[in-house]
């Protein structure tokens, strides 16, 4: 097996499942190299706590890829989740000039809405910024409303493939070179993940289970970077990734008391034999 590194670049939320405590140890399963680079440290994530703690490292990711560029430190893969503002865009697109390998991928999660809705302490300045980071990737994970909001879309709740194709053909459009477009529904009771890579498209559907859970996007996102730096393929990684999650929510389901995130430490040995398969 070539042994691969990936970086990963995004929040740590010491408490909650989700972000740089999700990528590193999903990401590991995969059996690859997994860096880290901390947007921020919170306490805990932000959905259903109160009173948590805050540090931007903002002006930490610099000096940081200046030490790379000096030790001559280079990544197979960069990959972006929740960043904090348009500044970090910034310098994340000079770390990904800076630290890729030739022919390295650059995978853009842009976190940043849900629901119909921008997260809270986002806005369009911000928006605006991101279109240009997803330009820039190789492939990027929207849902439905990132998505719509990265091509000024009206956001739909019912939706046909017409109305999904025409979203990712203004993706391409903007310069998003390969798609990977989650939580895509064309009838009740099952979703799935539409894969646009190289101009072809395909669709991996599944069950639509009735319990959520915080944090999957973030477990998807880090086992579809995993697969795909494996060597698996684009559709084949979102496969995965889709069914990895599954096993997530139907782990967390047993414990009505876990609240905050996923249980997918118990199930990360079947995350280790699919990527294995």
């Amino acid at each position: 097996m070539d042994y691969k590194r990936i970086l990963t670049i995004q929040d740590i939320s010491c408490v909650g499942q989700c972000s740089l405590t999700v990528a590193l140890p999903v990401i590991s399963a995969c059996g690859v190299e997994c860096s880290v680079l901390p947007s921020a440290v919170l306490s805990t994530h932000t959905a259903g706590f109160s009173g948590y703690t805050f540090r931007d490292l903002t002006e930490d990711m610099p000096a940081i890829n200046d030490h790379w560029t000096k030790e001559n430190i280079k990544f197979d893969a960069i990959y972006t989740g929740y960043l904090g503002s348009t500044k970090q865009i910034d310098y994340v697109k000079a770390i990904m000039s800076s630290a890729l390998k030739e022919g390295a991928k650059a995978i853009v999660d842009p976190a940043m809405a849900d629901g119909g809705k921008l997260y809270p302490g986002f806005d369009m300045e911000f928006v605006e910024a991101m279109k240009g980071l997803c330009a820039s990737a190789d492939y990027i994970i929207p849902n439905l409303t990132e998505a719509c909001l990265l091509t000024d879309t009206e956001y739909k709740e019912s939706y046909d493939k017409e109305y999904i194709d025409t979203i990712i053909s203004k993706l391409v459009d903007l310069g998003c070179k390969n798609v990977i477009f989650t939580g895509v529904s064309y009838r009740e009771g099952y979703t799935g993940v539409v894969v646009m890579e190289n101009g072809s498209e395909s669709y991996y559907e599944h069950e639509l289970l009735p319990n959520s859970c915080h944090g999957t996007g973030d477990i998807y996102a880090s086992a579809f970077v995993g697969a795909l730096t494996r060597g698996k393929s684009a559709f084949d990684s979102a496969r995965i990734a889709a069914d990895y999650c599954l096993e997530c929510i139907k782990e967390s389901a047993k414990d009505k008391d876990h609240w905050y995130g996923a249980r997918f430490e118990p199930v990360l040995g079947k995350l280790i034999e699919m990527i294995n398969d």
